[in-house]
């Protein structure tokens, strides 16, 4: 059998401790999968050495790769697709949340996502939040390890900067802690993926205090608005305004003023953390070119602005942020980049140009930026590289309907051409890239057990 068409039906867990030694937590884990307990293994079970030399046992010894899926969010699908034989471990339905108001500390596991930590969260306080990501279906297991990064980042940092604790299976399938795994592999789990360390199962937070009310607000300008001056000269203010303002930037199609013409628009969508009257002052002071007044303001409460930034209609109900299926499938590629200096604006109508030679509708580029707390983290810290000196990240993405394999590389092939395009402007030796923006266009890794920095890159 073709190793590409390798599937397999059964899967047996097994954990090299015995029941009577077992944690608190770990009988936890185990009585999680009562529903598949008739395919779970421990020493104390008379099978256990016989399944541990079965050719599916030994994933290691037999070729196998695990592929450990939270929330299903991998941008290039490798949770589920493979080219050798692979084994899925989905950790979906860990999703315990056990918020502590009295300390700011919440235990959550791999499963949950981040928009049923939001919540849960909001449940027991609208003045504590936690910095992650925008997107509420994503799961905390993949997005934590890889860092994380929100609308609060700027005041706050990052979610890996707020990891206090973790529980992980090891190769051996011994579940640790932090004090039991140690600083260094702790450290290497928070910012870089985890997925090389073992599978993480759950982790401790730090929870933030953040004002009982907050401003949003969302300005959108065309080219013939002169975005292309306010979008250059966001580059300077965006990442040095006060921390308290996160004024992050959209870049989209749409149709022109000129009947059959199409134009760019810079959509600038702000989260402050402080009352109308504050911001406009702040924004007076600092970007007075967007021409920001005090009808473009909304204040709400924190976890409200979780449902504004989703775009998501404005008045669902915050439950709807439990929805894990909240969005439309679709197919897409996406890239990364990181800025270290402003870009002219000669670059910027580069871009454009190169944004109109796609379909209409189908691209989205978002400028999200540092600065603030961004640039007191150093790397030590926590193993995500990309804090301080940092203007901004970029993210790019083309999405398409069609499931089709010559309408799909014709946008991978435009999202590539403008990757090229931009390479110039961005970060250098190396070229940085988010690690939950996964692309493989920047290395593979060798399909066997053992690979190397070298042959990946190639």
């Amino acid at each position: 059998m073709e190793s590409s068409s390798f599937s397999m039906s059964l899967l047996f867990v097994l954990f090299s401790f015995s029941w009577a030694t077992l944690s608190h937590s770990q009988r936890d884990f185990l009585q999680c999968l009562a529903p598949i307990s008739g395919i779970i293994y421990t020493q104390n079970n008379s099978s256990f050495a016989y399944l541990l030399e079965f050719p599916y046992g030994n994933l290691r010894k037999h070729g196998l790769q695990i592929r450990v899926p939270s929330g299903g969010h991998d941008y290039e699908g490798l949770s589920f697709v493979f080219q050798v034989p692979f084994v899925i471990m989905d950790l979906i339905n860990l999703r315990s949340i056990n918020i502590d108001v009295e300390n700011q500390t919440a235990w959550v596991q791999a499963g949950a996502t981040i928009g049923e930590l939001y919540y849960r969260i909001a449940e027991k306080s609208r003045t504590l939040a936690f910095p992650a990501g925008v997107c509420p279906t994503v799961a905390v297991g993949g997005h934590f390890s890889g860092g994380g990064y929100g609308m609060l980042m700027r005041k706050f940092g990052i979610a890996a900067d707020y990891i206090i604790d973790a529980q992980l299976v090891d190769v051996d399938g011994k579940i640790l802690d932090r004090n039991s795994m140690g600083e260094d592999l702790f450290w290497a789990i928070r910012g870089g993926g985890g997925a090389s360390f073992g599978v993480i199962l759950a982790w401790k937070v730090k929870l933030v205090s953040v004002p009982s009310t907050v401003t949003v607000f969302t300005i959108t300008k065309t080219l013939e608005e002169n975005a292309t001056k306010l979008v250059h000269r966001w580059q300077y203010v965006a990442p040095t305004i006060h921390e308290d303002l996160f004024l992050r930037n959209f870049l989209r199609d749409t149709n022109s003023s000129q009947r059959g013409k199409r134009t760019i628009q810079a959509i600038f969508t702000t989260l402050f953390l402080g009352r109308t009257d504050q911001l406009i002052t702040l924004m007076q002071q600092s970007f007075p070119e967007l021409g920001l007044v005090k009808e473009d303001c909304t204040e709400m409460s924190w976890i409200e602005t979780v449902i504004y930034f989703a775009e998501i209609p404005n008045d669902s109900p915050l439950d709807s942020m439990l929805d894990r299926r909240l969005y439309p499938e679709t197919h897409f590629k996406g890239k990364s980049d990181y800025v270290k200096e402003p870009m002219p604006e000669t670059v910027l109508e580069g871009l454009w140009q190169r944004f109109l030679e796609e379909k209409p509708g189908l691209v989205e580029i978002i400028f999200s930026p540092y600065g603030g707390k961004m640039d007191e983290i150093p790397e030590s810290d926590i193993h995500f590289p990309h804090g301080v000196g940092n203007l901004f990240g970029i993210h790019y993405n083309v999405s398409w309907r069609r499931e089709d394999d010559l309408e799909s590389q014709k946008h991978i092939n435009w999202i590539r051409k403008l990757y090229s395009y931009m390479e110039p402007y961005v970060s250098i030796s190396p070229r940085a890239a988010y690690m939950n923006y996964r692309d493989l266009d920047l290395g593979i890794n060798n399909k066997g057990i053992y690979t190397s920095y070298k042959q990946a890159s190639q």
